[in-house]
């Protein structure tokens, strides 16, 4: 299963920081990460100073947040791998993952031992296939060879663990079946709980000999330990049976992180939503009544079934998860149950009842075509581990203001089906049927609901929407532009007017009545190819009809539509250039597939600065790149459980080992160059340079890391040698095409957080002035930063006609190439006299850093031959503030 973006990042920074702290220590790598200008802004101020575990300074200890939604227990599975390889060093780690209840722990264990889940195929690619998984129930049936020869899971819950005392808990009691586990191990060992007087005297042992306990077996092998939902871990007690434990590192991953936690990593809503991992927006309702909620909510889901029904690529069934009182209430599952039979005549067999005492989905698969299954009614029992992405209309009869499991329901609808954005806009939404007595009291709950699920509080407002009507002061009080509407009655064929809406179906829709003429609704304004699509869908009269009231409507409410909804267009040339006789986008990744390299041209010596190691008497002594680190005997124990024996090691056998430890998913290098060129680096630090293969072998990570290291510096030159030779040498001719260019259009940063001051009205933002992307950074008062500002100035140029604040990263912005990647210019605008102007705006400590994006953007002026103007605008320079420094650019 391939990785979303987000996730690879979010797995690259663990990296980092395993590897950092392998050189640095815990508290150096995770400081140094989290205060880098990037991370900081990601972060928000869930980054601080970290507080190692119980003093253990050398043990890491981090949290990484992602919002439900975002595929914790994959990342989990994958985490695994990247300790392994980059802490953990060792072939087969034992690993404790911790999850907060019995029913997440089953569904976990169920998961990671089916060899077709993704879960499972992420740790068997990860170890060759020799994992072994063990729910902490079964514990007993794990042997010797099983923790020499596999990478060892065992899945339990917190509160297994979490005890005062130790007595009465299987996990810390003797357990004459784990004897063989302790062969090798001294009769008493500092750290490990002994028998204790009573159960020597039951045994005939010794109360000072160690227990052969479960929570020994872990102290001794010092397990990694993933623990799911973090924020129900942290408390006093639970990280006193972490130091029983002994974990060599603790990695939590929670959408809630509590204050406590050193979190490294935070993923943001709008990256699941950009990944399509989640729906949103969610478009809420409100209702007076439980009962109005209930037939809002069955509505709802009859209308995403006929949408459903078109999309015949993926099969998708609208589900509706509501969630009833206790039994002690008004609404109860069986009333609820009934109220659905008895007044909306649904076959008792769409209505499956999911509580504590009623598991009517055991055994029921919710994706099968045949399951007719439309309606799930629970209480609290589906916020556990509970996962189908056919939900989509969340309907809660009870008071979810005051229901403090109702986020993790609500999260059951915002999963999409398939991770793919559908052809229906409506299936790409989720939808919430409160009730409540005002639509403000509503959005508020749904938004208090989707932060404790891990949005933050901006990103939530920006994913709710009104389900009915427009409101022109917006959900939380900001102004809106208004959203006019226009109803025209026609006649035409059913086949006619689907097609009409399927055109612009976010924008209009065609309501029926019998015995009347059909009603087409047009909500804001129509592009000219939507328009276009519409007339000629239709018959010729209804067609003209249709098309004189389109204009009328947009005569009337011209006036309060941005330059995107009247169509103006706005399309920004993208740099291309000619590469063997062939014009193509001038994209890093693009250019280098058009040539051929190869491994063998670069040297395979690594000189003693470059990577040293010692032999002593106690530990091997590494000087790597001129850091150096100790790795102790002791932590090697267990390197001699090899899968070849110590008499077999061989250079070959080495240079396997190394080639499966460097290998790069996206890389160019064939197999047979890799292996070549792993040889000679092998042959030359055992001949040339005289290590022992033997020290080699135990120090296989660490020079398999610093070989990574030095492969993707050969790949960064590589890629600049071939950004330099097709953009900026002599013989390059690049050129820009608008053929091939950015199109900017009406909703194409949809769901991006956008800018909701009041203090400040943009004028000439291309797509409209509430519509206006978030900018970066605030001032150390609280207020609207730099990037705000040179927005405002740039709103004041009397020589613009409109503009784009660009978001960077998003699939739809404009970017300019760079040799490791992709620029994303803060603004774009388009000038009255029909020149384009591109503009990177920096901070004065960002300045130093932008010469080869001040590089690029001048070769895509110098191409478009005198269209294209380019702007590295900095907060003042030469006594000059953003705006003239623009006036002065397009002056000249």
């Amino acid at each position: 299963m391939q990785l979303k973006l987000y996730q690879t990042d979010t797995l690259n920074v663990l990296r980092r920081f395993f590897e950092e702290t392998r050189l640095r220590g815990p508290k150096a790598a995770y400081e140094t990460i989290t205060r880098e200008p990037e991370q900081a802004k990601r972060l928000r101020g869930y980054g601080g100073t970290y507080e190692a575990l119980l003093g253990q300074e050398e043990m890491p200890y981090v949290c990484l947040r992602l919002p439900t939604g975002g595929g914790k227990t994959l990342l989990g599975a994958h985490a695994i791998g990247v300790a392994k390889n980059s802490w953990i060093e060792r072939d087969f780690p034992l690993v404790l993952w911790l999850v907060p209840t019995n029913m997440i722990r089953t569904q976990t264990v169920d998961a990671l031992n089916n060899p077709k889940h993704p879960y499972r195929l992420a740790l068997d690619e990860q170890f060759g296939g020799r994992v072994r998984v063990f729910d902490i129930g079964d514990f007993t049936r794990i042997r010797a060879h099983d923790l020499a020869a596999n990478c060892c899971v065992v899945v339990g819950t917190l509160q297994t663990l979490r005890v005062e005392s130790t007595d009465g808990r299987k996990v810390y009691a003797h357990n004459e079946n784990l004897e063989p586990l302790f062969n090798e191990v001294p009769k008493r060992l500092a750290g490990l709980e002994p028998l204790g007087s009573e159960i020597a005297a039951r045994i005939g042992g010794h109360a000072d000999d160690i227990r052969y306990s479960f929570a020994n077996l872990c102290h001794l092998h010092r397990p990694l330990m993933i623990v799911d939902e973090a924020h129900k871990a942290v408390t006093g007690l639970s990280r006193e049976v972490q130091a029983r434990v002994n974990p060599c590192a603790i990695v939590e991953f929670t959408a809630t992180p509590h204050k406590k936690s050193n979190i490294l990593h935070s993923v943001n809503a709008q990256e699941l939503k950009d990944a399509q991992m989640i729906k949103l927006p969610v478009r809420l309702e409100e209702h007076d009544t439980w009962e109005g909620a209930v037939t809002g909510a069955i509505l709802k889901r009859a209308e995403l079934s006929e949408e459903a029904a078109s999309d015949r690529a993926n099969y998708i069934r609208p589900i509706v998860l509501f969630q009833a009182e206790d039994k002690n209430r008004e609404v109860t599952v069986d009333v609820l149950r009934q109220h659905l039979i008895d007044t909306h005549h649904i076959d008792p067999k769409a209505i499956a009842v999911a509580t504590g005492d009623q598991r009517e989905l055991d055994g029921i698969v919710l994706f099968k075509p045949d399951c007719p299954i439309e309606y799930v009614i629970t209480v609290e029992a589906l916020k556990e581990g509970w996962d189908c992405s056919f939900a989509y209309v969340f309907c809660s009869v009870a008071n979810i203001n005051s229901a403090t499991d109702a986020e993790q329901l609500l999260g059951r609808v915002l999963r999409m089906p398939y991770a793919t954005r559908r052809k229906a806009a409506a299936l790409n939404k989720a939808y919430a049927h409160l009730v409540s007595k005002s639509f403000a009291q509503a959005a508020n709950t749904l938004r208090d609901r989707l932060v404790e699920m891990g949005f933050e509080e901006s990103e939530a407002e920006a994913n709710i929407e009104a389900e009915q009507g427009s409101l022109d002061d917006g959900l939380w009080g900001e102004r809106r532009r208004p959203n006019p509407t226009a109803r025209i009655a026609i006649e035409a064929p059913a086949e006619a007017l689907a097609a009409v809406k399927a055109a612009a179906p976010d924008k209009v829709k065609i309501e029926t009545t019998p015995g009347a003429a059909p009603t087409l609704t047009v909500t804001g304004f129509l592009r000219q190819s939507e328009k276009e699509v519409i007339y000629a869908a239709l018959p010729e009269a209804a067609a003209s009809i249709v098309r004189e009231a389109i204009a009328v409507h947009e005569r009337e409410h011209s006036h309060n539509a941005s330059p995107a909804e009247r169509g103006d267009d706005f399309i920004v040339p993208r740099l291309m250039t000619a590469v063997q006789g062939e014009l193509v986008f001038a994209d890093t990744e693009v250019l280098s597939e058009y040539f051929e390299w190869s491994l063998s041209e670069y040297p395979a010596q690594l000189s003693k600065a470059e990577f040293d190691v010692r032999d002593t008497s106690e530990a091997f002594e590494i000087d790597l790149d001129g850091d150096h680190l100790t790795v102790k005997y002791s932590d090697q124990a267990d390197q001699l459980m090899l899968d070849i024996p110590v008499d077999g090691w061989t250079p070959a056998g080495l240079v396997n080992i190394l080639a499966r430890q460097v290998r790069q998913a996206d890389s160019a290098i064939s197999h047979g160059d890799m292996i070549a060129w792993l040889s000679d680096v092998v042959l030359f630090l055992t001949g040339t340079r005289g290590l022992p293969l033997a020290t080699l072998m135990r120090c296989r990570f660490i020079l398999a890391r610093k070989l990574r290291d030095k492969l993707a510096a050969i790949r960064t030159e590589v890629r600049k040698g071939i950004y330099q030779r097709c953009l900026f040498a002599p013989e390059a001719k690049p050129e820009i095409s608008f053929e091939s260019g950015f199109r900017f259009y009406d909703g194409m940063f949809a769901g991006v957080p956008t800018y909701r001051g009041t203090k400040y009205r943009f004028a000439k933002h291309y797509l409209g002035w509430d519509r206006v992307p978030r900018f970066d950074g605030k001032g150390d008062d609280g207020a609207e930063g730099d990037e705000f500002k040179a927005a405002q100035q740039l709103d004041s140029v009397a020589e613009i006609e409109f503009w784009v604040r660009n978001v960077s990263k998003h699939p739809d912005a404009f970017w300019l190439p760079l040799a490791g990647g992709r620029t994303y210019p803060d603004f774009v605008a388009k000038l009255k006299d029909g020149r384009l102007l591109i503009i990177e705006y920096k901070g004065e400590h960002l300045v130093a850093d932008s010469t080869e994006k001040r590089a690029i953007g001048q070769l895509w002026q110098q191409s478009s031959g005198g269209n294209g103007v380019y702007v590295l605008a900095e907060k003042e320079r030469d006594g000059m503030n953003v705006k003239q420094q623009i006036a002065q650019a397009i002056a000249l």
